[in-house]
């Protein structure tokens, strides 16, 4: 799924991030979405969440369970 709309993401979803370091080499980080921090209700480059890691980045996929 597209994560460029909040409405895909909710709090427990498993998804991959880029986190800002990696931009320009786009390697993704997947984790456990613990807060939706983009209040906006969709963003361009993904939507940001803190991953339960600790992790902070913009969302790419959001995995299928």
């Amino acid at each position: 799924m597209d994560g460029r709309n909040r409405k895909n993401i909710e709090v427990g979803f498993e998804v991959e991030i880029v986190q800002k370091h990696h931009q320009r080499t786009g390697e993704l980080t997947d984790g456990i979405v613990k807060r939706i921090l983009t209040k906006s209700p969709n963003h361009p480059h993904g939507i940001k969440v803190l991953l339960e890691t600790g992790e902070v980045g913009r969302v790419k996929n959001v995995i299928p369970e």
